[in-house]
């Protein structure tokens, strides 16, 4: 069996050049452009309304902008939501706007029903994302004492945060590529698709991480490059099988889901392939690179 094993340890360097690609563009786009924050991190309202036009009329962006320009409320975001309904994001919020929004829109267009309705005040909006960042550190430190404790090394902890970190990198950098090209905004439930593939990534991890104790004991005499390598070939078929039925349930979503939840989809889908991939070609070779280093300094002494 171990003679059949692929030899994807000596793919090391291809793997890092490959992350490093991926997360070098997505931290450039992040320079450049930056996330588009929804209401939630920047203060504003969201109006999801359902217009059942007059005769002769037939609402589209410019006709809403339009009308909400006579209350003097500007929309920096206006799309469909489905059959007959529009979403609206304004940085205009406080009591009493969404009165406003269907009133005038009812007069202009047609008869109008707010759906739902969310207005967030910039103060809420700064302390939420200062709150998000307290939640994805303490999440981080938590799982690097843990997995350190649970593998009997510090190494393993190290190791299975900067694939988690890795993670965090490439999905963030996506967004801010699809936030230029498609406007897409980052809002609350980005922050949970974080939260749930960091926790994805890091089980995915233990995975690999638990085979590699179980072929140390198995395998003394083995080197550490073999015995990491054999575990990535014995559990990499399990990874892959159990992330293509996320995969497959989470492509199904994107394309029949609502408007509103697409970029929550798009962000556990995005998050699900790298998590996968980091889990067996980022947080194993780490192992590799950081046994080598050891290596290297115990002989130097």
């Amino acid at each position: 069996m171990i003679n059949r094993s692929i030899n994807f340890i000596k793919f090391i360097p291809l793997y890092f050049s490959l992350s490093g690609l991926v997360i070098g563009v997505g931290v450039a786009a992040l320079a450049i452009w930056g996330l588009r924050p929804a209401v939630d991190f920047v203060g504003g309202s969201l109006a999801v309304i359902k217009i059942s036009p007059k005769e002769g009329l037939e609402p589209s962006e410019t006709t809403i902008r339009q009308a909400l320009s006579s209350i003097e409320v500007e929309a920096y975001t206006i799309q469909t939501a489905g059959e007959d309904s529009w979403l609206i994001r304004t940085s205009a919020s406080g009591e009493g706007l969404d009165g406003r929004i269907k009133q005038v829109i009812g007069e202009q267009i047609g008869e109008t029903d707010i759906e739902r309705f969310e207005s967030v005040g910039p103060t809420l909006g700064r302390e939420l994302l200062i709150k998000t960042l307290a939640a994805i550190l303490i999440a981080a430190g938590g799982i690097m004492v843990f997995v350190a404790y649970r593998f009997g090394g510090s190494k393993y902890g190290i190791c299975a945060d900067l694939a988690m970190i890795h993670d965090s990198l490439v999905l963030v950098g996506s967004f801010a590529v699809f936030g230029k090209l498609f406007g897409i905004e980052v809002d609350t439930l980005f922050v949970t698709a974080v939260l749930t593939i960091l926790s994805f990534s890091v089980h995915d991890t233990i995975v690999v991480y638990d085979r590699i104790r179980e072929n140390l004991r198995r395998f003394p005499e083995m080197k550490y490059d073999g015995v990491v390598n054999l575990s990535i070939n014995e559990t990499l078929g399990r990874s892959i099988n159990n992330s293509l039925t996320i995969i497959f349930m989470l492509t199904a979503l994107l394309v029949l889901g609502g408007e509103t939840i697409k970029p929550f989809i798009l962000a556990l889908l995005v998050g699900t392939i790298t998590g996968t991939y980091s889990s067996t070609f980022t947080a194993a070779p780490l192992l590799i690179v950081w046994e080598r280093w050891e290596k290297r300094r115990r002989i130097t002494k």
